[in-house]
C-alpha cells in the first residue's frame, strides 16, 4: 500500500481529503500542516505521495518538494492560475476547486506509477559482492563435484532450493556449504 501524506495549512481541511481517501481505499499515515511536518513524515519511509496546497505555514510547495526523498511523489492542489506556474516541474497537478473524483482517479493513477517502480526495483538483479560471489562458487563446485552436475545444473538447483526455502541465493550456497562440509 502506498504512504500518503496530506499537507494543508488548515487541519480541518487535510482532515476532510484524509477522509475521502480513506474511505477510497488509500492509507494515509499523516496529515500536518506544515512542510517541516511533512518531511519529518516521510522519514523511514522508501515512497509515497505528499498531496499538498500551494503555500503551507511554513514553506511553498517547490521548497517541499526540493525536500522530498527520491521516492515521493507530489500532488498539489491549487487555483488553475497558481497552477500554471508550475507544469513541467515533475509534480501532478489538481486544480481547485477539486472534485472527488478527480481526487481519487490521480491518486489511483499515482499509487499504481508507484508500484510498478516498486516492481521493477524487485525484478532488477541484485549485485553481489566478491565474498557472496565465492560462496556461490563454492557451492556450486561442491554440488558439481560430489552430485556429477554440470554449472548450470548446480545453477539451477540452487536457485530451485532459494526458491523453496524462501532463501536467498547467497543464504541457500551457504546452507549447501554447511551441510556438504564445504
Amino acid at each position: 500500500m502506498t504512504n500518503i501524506i496530506v499537507v494543508l495549512p488548515k487541519m480541518e481541511d487535510a482532515k476532510g481529503i484524509k477522509n475521502v481517501l480513506v474511505r477510497n481505499g488509500f492509507s494515509v499515515v499523516g496529515v500536518c500542516t506544515t512542510g517541516a511536518q511533512a518531511i519529518s513524515q516521510t522519514d523511514g519511509l522508501s515512497d509515497g505521495i505528499v498531496i499538498c496546497s500551494y503555500k503551507m505555514m511554513d514553506m511553498i510547495y517547490s521548497e517541499l518538494h526540493e525536500c522530498l526523498p527520491p521516492g515521493f511523489e507530489m500532488l498539489l492542489m491549487a487555483s488553475q492560475r497558481l497552477l500554471n506556474e508550475c507544469y513541467g516541474s515533475g509534480i501532478v497537478c489538481l486544480s481547485m476547486p477539486l472534485r472527488t473524483v478527480d481526487l481519487i482517479s490521480t491518486v489511483s493513477m499515482m499509487t499504481e506509477n508507484i508500484a510498478r517502480r516498486r516492481r521493477k526495483l524487485r525484478q532488477k538483479p541484485k549485485v553481489r559482492n566478491e565474498e557472496e560471489e565465492k560462496l556461490l562458487r563454492d557451492a556450486k563446485e561442491i554440488l558439481m563435484e560430489r552430485n556429477h552436475m554440470t554449472e548450470e545444473e548446480a545453477h539451477r538447483y540452487l536457485q530451485k532450493c532459494s526458491m523453496d526455502s524462501g532463501t536467498n541465493m547467497v543464504e541457500t550456497a551457504q546452507m549447501v556449504l554447511s551441510m556438504m562440509g564445504g
